[in-house]
């Protein structure tokens, strides 16, 4: 199970885990579980916390702190690297910076001032740590590297790939992690390297439905139109899948079929947000 316990990151952050859960009540969190029903906190999570912390060592009110973070767990959705972002105090207002983008929280008066980037890195090592229970590299299982993939991409992205390497060189047919490894090479622009572990993803899970849409993406980025909505058409609970197809058929003069994926993708993105 990827992400961190109410213990580590009380210990990281310097909080209260009865405040932690307090907020997790409130539903300004909402972390995954483990098997045992134990929280299990993501780095957005890390970055709410923190900020919240910077708000109540600042003697800020509990409503206002609410309000900020009900507003930052939103906007925070839209960051394309959360350790690219800083959170700092502009007269009356939290504001964010993601480069040269900037945007006010909630107005109030504020003293927290910090960087991501160095609250990345503390995280960055809490994963590593912990990975598979606090197991030495070499004892880690491919699942196990597959997890701390999960978590160094939000905190450490240029170390995820090797840890995805590493959890396909143990298991060939982890079809997850060929995927997600695929996906970091895709994005990095090694379409052939992309192509590669989405196809060895798919050599062990034909159905697996966002290995078909990411290698329907690579066809999409190579104007190869009707080999990408082949793929496309094998990830059909995908929202983008729909919405690819319907660019697609609508550029082929198919309005009826364009409509159709159009309206396919609206509901799957409306059932993702509840």
């Amino acid at each position: 199970m990827s992400g961190y316990s109410t213990q580590q990151v009380a210990d990281l952050i310097g909080i209260k885990p009865d405040r932690i859960r307090h907020y997790v009540r409130r539903k300004l969190l909402r972390p995954a579980r483990s098997e045992r029903g134990h929280y299990r906190f993501s780095f957005q999570d890390v970055v709410l916390l923190r900020t919240a912390k910077g708000m109540t060592d600042a003697a800020i009110s509990i409503r206002q702190t609410n309000r900020a973070l009900a507003k930052l767990q939103t906007d925070l959705k839209s960051v394309s690297s959360l350790s690219s972002v800083r959170i700092y105090a502009h007269g009356n207002a939290v504001v964010v910076r993601e480069d040269d983008n900037v945007w006010e929280v909630e107005s109030g008066q504020m003293t927290i001032d910090f960087g991501i980037q160095a609250l990345a890195a503390d995280v960055a090592q809490l994963a590593r740590d912990s990975a598979g229970g606090g197991k030495p590299p070499e004892q880690l299982d491919s699942d196990e590297w597959y997890n701390l993939g999960l978590d160094l991409e939000e905190v450490d992205p240029e170390q995820a790939p090797h840890a995805y390497k590493q959890a396909v060189r143990l298991d060939p047919e982890n079809a997850d992690a060929h995927v997600n490894l695929g996906r970091l090479y895709q994005l990095a622009g090694d379409l052939r390297l992309a192509r590669h572990h989405y196809e060895c993803a798919l050599a062990v899970r034909v159905d697996h439905e966002l290995a078909n849409y990411n290698l329907g993406t690579i066809f999409d980025e190579l104007e190869q139109r009707e080999r990408a909505a082949d793929f496309y058409q094998r990830a059909p609970a995908v929202p983008d899948a729909h919405y690819n197809l319907a660019r697609i058929r609508e550029l082929e003069g198919d309005e009826l079929n364009a409509k159709r994926h159009l309206r396919q993708y609206q509901r799957l993105v409306e059932l993702e947000l509840f």
